[in-house]
């Protein structure tokens, strides 16, 4: 397991804009380069992300390499992995929350609570975790609905309740195409990527944690890219994050990258 990713905390104002051109995202600690999500192997193209944070809000920035930008999917909460997306998990121990982002901007998000403690803990007395009402789905993984793992899927936990109609309070993202989005005549850069998470939408995920984070706490997130590759014919499947998970169903939160927060600042 490699070191924890080091949040410094901010004091100064960034544009709300995808670019990451600001002197906050120049001087933030990048991450190292994706690796494979499941052999741990250096991604195709190069993609990093870097966390900074201040007293509202958590902030992550991504740079990917992609010569040929592709995104077409417009509608909110489609299933973008079917195309290129980046993907920040975040683990609540009892929960976890899934977002997703296409280089149009599209937003895609679930957020998950772990059925063998949603009744001790109380997720069933509040409005916006209600099974019925909330049409929620149960879901054991990437794994669900194969083989052996049928119905509970392939985690010792088991299924989860799954609510796509919850939506991240305040959450915002941006984008910035470095290139020209689905040319395929065309060699671009790639795109970056700037999302805004405030702490006030953190209260299902932060337990007795607080909010913003403390010296030296630690949580845990996925923070990953997914790419469909044309190769030889086909369209093949490939993710990338921050660290490896060993296998291709990524929602193990207790593999999830170790993010360690400081309130010392970013000099800038």
């Amino acid at each position: 397991m490699h070191s924890p990713y080091l949040c410094h905390k901010i004091d100064a104002m960034m544009p709300m804009d995808g670019r990451l051109n600001h002197p906050v995202w120049q001087k933030a600690p990048k991450t190292r380069r994706f690796v494979d999500v499941i052999g741990g192997n250096p991604g195709l193209y190069d993609t990093k992300a870097a966390l900074v944070y201040d007293d509202e809000a958590l902030y992550i920035g991504f740079w990917c390499e992609e010569p040929f930008p592709h995104a077409t999917i417009t509608e909110r909460d489609g299933l973008l992995w079917f195309e290129n997306d980046l993907e920040v998990f975040i683990d609540g121990g009892d929960s976890y929350y899934e977002f997703q982002l296409s280089a149009l901007n599209t937003i895609y998000e679930v957020f998950y609570i772990w059925q063998d403690v949603y009744a001790q803990n109380g997720w069933h007395q509040k409005a916006e975790f209600e099974i019925l009402s909330n049409h929620a789905l149960t879901f054991g993984g990437n794994h669900d609905r194969t083989g052996h793992y049928f119905w509970r899927g392939s985690h010792p936990r088991g299924n989860r309740w799954v609510y796509r109609n919850w939506d991240f309070p305040g959450l915002q993202s941006f984008v910035h195409i470095d290139g020209v989005l689905n040319d395929p005549a065309h060699v671009s850069k790639g795109w970056t990527a700037m999302i805004v998470l405030p702490w006030a939408g953190m209260k299902e995920l932060a337990g007795e944690r607080a909010t913003p984070p403390a010296e030296d706490d630690v949580w845990r997130f996925f923070l990953g890219r997914y790419e469909m590759l044309p190769i030889n014919g086909e369209q093949v499947s490939v993710g990338w994050a921050l660290d490896p998970i060993g296998t291709n169903d990524n929602h193990y939160p207790e593999k999830f990258s170790t993010i360690q927060f400081t309130q010392r600042l970013l000099e800038v």
